[in-house]
Order: C-alpha cells, then structure tokens, then sequence
C-alpha cells in the first residue's frame, strides 16, 4: 500500500483553562498535525506540540522542518513500515515534533491498513489507569475549587504546579490535605523551582504526597543523587528526561526511581518505547505525561503507555482543556480512568 499524499498543517487552538506554572503562562497552544493519505483512500494522523523551553524548539520550526520531508514519504510502500519508521527516528534526531508527528501518522495509517488497534499492535498489558488532572499556580481558594470541580467529575489524582516558594508552597498543600484527607491523591509538580534543601524541607513539612515531579534544574543532576533514598523513591524525572540519552544516564545510577515519558519530547511511539524498555530493565516506574496536546498524541501516548507493565501514573489530561479539538474518541474516560478504544488505529475520527 503507497503513501499516496501528505497534508502538513499548523493549527492554534485556545485554552478553555489559561494556566500558570514556575516559568511561563499559557492560554494557547500551537499544533502540528500531519495526515499520511494512502493509495486506498485510509490515512493516519499524527500530532505533535512541542516545548521550545523543553526540547530547543517550537512547533512553527517543527512545522517547518516537516514540509521539507514531505516529498521523502510520498510513494513508500507502507508494507516497509520498519524501515519507514526508522528512517523517521533518524532524519529528526533534534526535532522531536517532527518526528512525532510522522511516527504517529505512520503508526495510525498501518494499523487501520491491517484493520487493528494501536493497543493490539504494541501489545496492551494494562487495560486502563486514573489519570491526573493538573491545577496550575493559583491561591488555595482557587485551587481547592478546582479540585472540588475535579472531584466532582470523578477525577481523584490531581497533580498540582509548585515551585515559586516553598514556604507558600508547604503551607498551600497542608491546607489542602487537612480538607481532602484521603479523597484525593496528591502529585506535585515543582517545574524545576526547588533547590535541594527546598526538597528535602517540603517532603519533611508535607504529608500523603504520591509523588514529586522535577523539583530541581535539569542542569542540576548531581543535585539529584543528594537526596535521600526515601525521596527519590517518589522523584519523578521530567525535565531531565528528554531522549533515550537521558534515559542510559539517569538510569546508570539512581537520580529519581520514576521516569515521566513524554512523546512530545522524545519524539513519538518509537521513541517513548525505547525509554520505556530503558527503565523496565533497570526497575524504574513510568509516569506518562504530555503537554496540552490533541487527542490524536494522548491517544498515542496512553497506548504506548499501557503497552508496558512498569507503568504506574497516568498524567494525560493535555486534551481536556482545549476549546475545539480536531478529532474525537481515542479512548473513552470513566470516573477519571483512561481506556483506549479498539476501534482500527488510534481511533480517532476527525471533526
């Protein structure tokens, strides 16, 4: 079967929730969204939204990087999937948007070829798990009703934005665990705002904390091996924690005892396998995470997710929040669990 076209478009698409974390604010997102048209009418779709804070580039460059392959694709067999997805992973070593974009697209067009799931092609072990939602900087009396909106909707897992000060920041969750007790698990996710002793003071002052997502600089890695084996047990590496690269580093010794996959930064389904693979040989938890993305790549990202037995956290909230998505299904989303749908490929259908 040939690839028989390519559409490349860029669309942006606003937040219904604007949100604030340690580095930036965001009220809309830009999306790279690549459809692999084939020789019998099917296509696949793939979407990528990268952060230039995070990998060294943004969407527009993605964009850019992903018209000039275009002509590479057009005419490949599809029955060369291998070599297809390979040859992916090798032109867009540093541009993991691109390379995203075409590895999904590639991944969905294959398997509505051969009539089947993404989760039956890479093998589902876990049928589904909670996710997180995320509340960004906000007061504590913004942030205890959001948390009450959340309960509300059957979400129990809430990841909350820290790191400006963690005085405030101590005080904010004690707050929240005196009001939720057991109601709620809490994850904490610091954006590399914290300083060692930062660390160290909040777990000390804090209680019922499932886990703690990059609290220090990526630059700071030594700073990692420092703490305790009790914290690093519940340090998640997001960060830090780009490409496979990171993935033979961090595992070579122990920074952190959670690994947080994002396909928006390692580059797709190919590429979150291999780290995935990394940290089950080395008895690392995954946590899967995305940015504000399209359910086309939350889609990708939850079935790769549950093609692993090591996978523990889902943060994979990144579609909720958008105005106007591009497709709909995917999965389907139950008192705040996640469970892909069976349908051929990502199963998605566009709007």
């Amino acid at each position: 079967m040939k690839i028989e076209n390519i559409e490349i478009d860029i669309i942006n698409i606003d937040l219904t929730k604007p949100y604030t974390i340690a580095y930036k604010t965001t009220s809309s997102i830009k999306t790279l969204v690549i459809k692999v048209i084939l020789s019998n009418g099917n296509y696949g779709l793939g979407a990528s939204n990268v952060s230039k804070y995070v990998v060294g580039l943004d969407t527009a460059d993605s964009y850019n990087n992903s018209k000039k392959y275009l002509n590479h694709l057009l005419g490949r067999d599809l029955d060369s999937f291998w070599m297809i997805i390979n040859d992916i992973e090798n032109k867009f070593i540093n541009d993991p948007g691109s390379k995203a974009a075409y590895n999904i697209a590639i991944y969905d067009a294959f398997c509505k070829y051969h009539d089947i799931s993404i989760g039956k092609f890479l093998g589902r072990k876990i049928k589904s798990l909670p996710t997180s939602v995320t509340i960004g900087i906000k007061s504590t009396k913004e942030t205890i009703s959001e948390i009450n909106e959340y309960l509300g909707l059957g979400f129990k897992h809430i990841k909350i934005k820290l790191g400006n000060n963690v005085e405030e920041d101590i005080r904010r969750i004690n707050i929240i665990n005196e009001k939720f007790g057991n109601k709620i698990k809490i994850r904490i996710d610091a954006n590399q705002g914290w300083s060692l002793n930062d660390t160290i003071k909040f777990y000390s002052e804090t209680k019922q904390i499932e886990l703690i997502e990059q609290p220090l600089s990526a630059k700071d890695l030594t700073g990692y091996l420092k703490f305790p084996p009790k914290i690093k047990d519940i340090i998640a590496l997001d960060e830090s924690l780009v490409n496979f690269q990171d993935a033979l580093k961090l595992s070579s010794d122990n920074y952190g005892r959670i690994f947080n996959i994002k396909l928006m930064k390692c580059g797709g389904i190919t590429s979150g396998q291999h780290i995935a693979n990394q940290a089950y040989q080395n008895n690392i938890d995954l946590m899967w995470g995305c940015n504000d993305e399209s359910i086309i790549s939350i889609s990708a990202a939850l079935n790769t997710a549950l093609s692993f037995e090591n996978t523990k956290y889902l943060d994979l909230d990144g579609s909720f929040d958008l105005k106007e998505d591009i497709v709909n299904g995917g999965f389907n989303l139950k008192n705040g669990a996640l469970q892909p749908l069976d349908s051929p490929g990502l199963g998605v259908k566009p709007i």
